[in-house]
């Protein structure tokens, strides 16, 4: 029987792959938990933006270990259960080694290894829990082509991503017997607001032309991919890093 996600958490859904992502599963009839942390405006946008009804906006800062639950909480008040979980806030802050001091470069290690891997493991943590009530779901955590290839300016992101495609892997190992699957996406880059900024700016040619294609993606593309990891016709996929790059960056 095919699974039906009845309701799905987004984390940092209140634009570009989040808000893409919180589309795709409200118009297969789930009732999404917009989370956001800052921006309420966004968030709201996103959510009236929606189709069907249910949804609703949870706000928590996810580099604190005590407020991933909150998410979680507020998912299964809401629908009643939770299905999915689609692991999406992160941070990227340039702290180049050559250029900046040592508190500026511990403060960006603090802060984007708290955000980008403790924030989803602390959320898997609580989603676990609520999925195990209910006999299984999915969880989709969005690394980065980065993970992979290197982020010489923001090297911080890239093993934060790095650690995040590892958690995952283990966790899908760990979790397959309880009817939990485990599935990651690395993007390359995407036309999204974090992005904007180097695609609107002199090396945005440069950029688009990593990809034979020409282009970065679109985040509907990436929701895509999120969409179907979520699904019963990826079950055998758990523990899969799926690239979304446009063959920008090739991996063996």
């Amino acid at each position: 029987m095919d699974f039906q996600a009845k309701s799905v958490v987004v984390t940092g859904a209140s634009r570009g792959i989040g808000r893409a992502a919180a589309r795709a599963f409200a118009e297969e009839g789930a009732k999404v938990a917009v989370h956001f942390n800052r921006d309420l405006k966004a968030a709201e946008s996103t959510l009236a933006a929606l189709p069907g009804k249910g949804h609703i906006l949870v706000q928590a800062d996810l580099s604190d270990p005590q407020q991933a639950r909150k998410v979680v909480d507020a998912a299964v008040e809401n629908a009643g259960s939770l299905d999915v979980v689609v692991n999406n806030a992160g941070l990227f802050e340039e702290h180049p080694l050559d250029k900046v001091d040592f508190e500026k470069w511990l403060d960006a290690w603090d802060r984007t290894v708290a955000l980008n891997l403790l924030g989803p493991a602390n959320v898997t943590y609580w989603a676990v829990r609520a999925m195990l009530s209910r006999g299984g779901g999915r969880i989709v955590n969005v690394s980065s082509r980065g993970a992979f290839r290197g982020e010489p300016d923001a090297p911080a992101y890239g093993a934060s991503k790095a650690g995040l495609n590892s958690m995952s892997q283990s966790l899908a190992r760990s979790l397959a017997g309880h009817n939990i699957f485990v599935f990651v996406v690395a993007p390359g880059f995407v036309d999204t607001e974090m992005a904007a900024d180097m695609l609107n700016g002199p090396e945005g040619d440069e950029i688009r032309n990593q990809s034979p294609l020409g282009r970065v993606a679109r985040p509907e593309e990436v929701a895509e991919v999120i969409r179907f990891l979520a699904s019963a016709r990826a079950d055998y996929m758990t523990g899969a890093i799926v690239d979304i790059n446009g063959a920008s960056y090739m991996r063996s």
